[in-house]
């Protein structure tokens, strides 16, 4: 029996990962960046490696339908939202001692995640006492983490021993166990950095070293969401191009969509837009491409929504270098609070470094058994190269077809570990109009739960409420005071 799209339910359930947090491009004030101030002696700065993976930092996000509080600057961001890139900090070297196992757990963990790539970072035992015997014969470091679960009046005391041995420029933070207001203006009086109280984690870590060290002049950075299908014909290109367009439209922000897929990208299309240029251009001149030429390069799809679009021919064999695939993204993070990135279903080194580096990874899957693996080999990858990340974002697109057998939504997401956070009915009707037509979903069928659940997943993934439009009558205007 044919199912109507109506008739279907979506689940919008979000994994758990993403319950507890607070809203996106939310700035927090960074920590005082004061140096505890030397008593004698002048070293020079620890060496430093230099890698060049990109820092990404976390800030919150929520998926509940009410606005969400805003965390204190003690608490911790959570997985999935970035800030600048690594490449925009200091090459130092970051020294943390701990007391306790479970926070050595998570430094090591911190040393080892994405976001502090190109950075040293050196895990010791022992707490204040231990720092401030180590760097008795030795250079301090540009930044020390120290644990202490010390009474205040003892810490205070170490602090002291250790300004007397810390190089000028050493940053200082205290890991501490007290929530304590007096405390911690004690410490700042004292020109200690920042002060942390439990729980410690590696996305803590990270967002705390680029409070300290991201440079404010370095040009704005926006959130890189990465739109991935598990096979070919999965629909993620419709799905990215129609969050793209709920983005701007639904929640008034602006974004830029980029089609990488370079042959046979359809986003041009679905927009009933025929550009000359677009993203090939800006591939094959990556160091000339500055905010005056990605202007001319860019179409505008609405007065929010810009794209760049893929030439969609096949008279080019389109050997670009990885590298220029990694320069124009980055530099078109600059143009927009949100990009949205259409990657081919291929797989290359290029698309692999672009969604372990994006800020929101969905995959589009079908309820079929070659989606079903291919999306758990891409799970567990990204699970492997970002353990301190939120999973991505499952997308069960197609569902209810008629006349194919399917794995259930339940079945699909234990075998991946992960709940999906939306499934779209099977309406070639809603679909293929939109398609043939350049048009969008919610275009077509405004009222349906389809545009509904697009809507909704646009939420999750910008981190915002939709905007609250104020209802007014006619009767209201003849009271209004002249």
């Amino acid at each position: 029996m044919t199912r109507n799209h109506n008739d279907l339910d979506l689940d919008f359930e979000a994994d758990r990962v993403f319950a507890s947090a607070a809203p996106a491009l939310q700035v927090e004030d960074a920590p005082l960046e004061i140096s505890l101030t030397p008593k004698y002696g002048q070293a020079t700065e620890s060496a430093v490696s230099d890698p060049d993976s990109a820092l990404m930092l976390s800030d919150p996000i929520s998926l509940s339908a009410s606005r969400p509080k805003s965390p204190d600057s003690s608490g911790d961001a959570a997985p999935g939202d970035s800030g600048p890139a690594s490449g925009n900090l200091p090459r130092i070297t970051i020294h943390i001692f701990c007391e306790s196992a479970s926070t050595a757990e998570q430094a090591h963990k911190a040393a080892t995640d994405r976001r502090l790539a190109g950075l040293v970072v050196i895990v010791k035992m022992g707490g204040l006492a231990a720092a401030c015997q180590d760097y008795q014969s030795q250079p301090t470091p540009s930044l020390i983490m120290v644990e202490s679960l010390d009474t205040p009046g003892q810490m205070t005391a170490y602090l002291d021993q250790l300004a007397e041995v810390c190089d000028p420029g050493t940053k200082v933070v205290v890991l501490g166990a007290s929530n304590d207001i007096a405390l911690y203006r004690e410490l700042m009086a004292r020109g200690v950095s920042e002060y942390l109280v439990p729980p410690f984690t590696p996305l803590q870590i990270a967002k705390t070293v680029n409070n300290l060290y991201a440079d404010p002049e370095v040009p704005f950075t926006g959130r890189q969401i990465a739109f991935c299908g598990a096979k070919g014909g999965s629909g993620a290109s419709t799905l990215a191009h129609n969050i793209a367009h709920s983005i701007t439209e639904r929640l008034l922000t602006g974004a830029v969509l980029v089609d990488l897929d370079l042959p046979f990208g359809t986003a041009g299309l679905d927009f009933d837009k025929d550009p000359v240029q677009g993203i090939a251009d800006a591939l094959t001149q990556p160091d000339r491409l500055d905010s005056v030429l990605m202007e001319r390069l860019m179409v505008r799809c609405t007065e929010r929504l810009s794209l760049f679009a893929a030439p969609a021919s096949l008279e080019s064999d389109y050997r670009i270098s990885g590298e220029a695939f990694d320069e124009v993204t980055r530099k078109i993070r600059g143009a927009a609070p949100f990009i949205i990135l259409d990657l081919p279903h291929g797989w290359t080194d290029w698309k692999r470094k672009l969604l372990l580096e994006s800020d929101d990874l969905i995959i589009v899957a079908t309820p079929d058994l070659a989606s079903l693996r291919n999306a758990k080999n891409m799970v567990d990858l990204f699970r492997r190269a970002r353990p301190n990340d939120a999973p991505p974002r499952l997308v069960l697109n197609q569902v209810g077809m008629p006349n194919r057998p399917e794995i259930s939504l339940k079945d699909f997401g234990e075998a991946l570990g992960l709940t999906p956070t939306l499934s779209l009915p099977f309406d070639p009707k809603v679909f293929g109009s939109a398609a043939n037509n350049g048009q969008m979903l919610s275009e077509v069928a405004p009222k349906s739960r389809i545009a509904e659940g697009i809507d909704h997943l646009a939420q999750q993934i910008a981190r915002r409420e939709l905007p609250v439009v104020e209802k007014t009558s006619v009767l209201s205007s003849l009271f209004k005071r002249k």
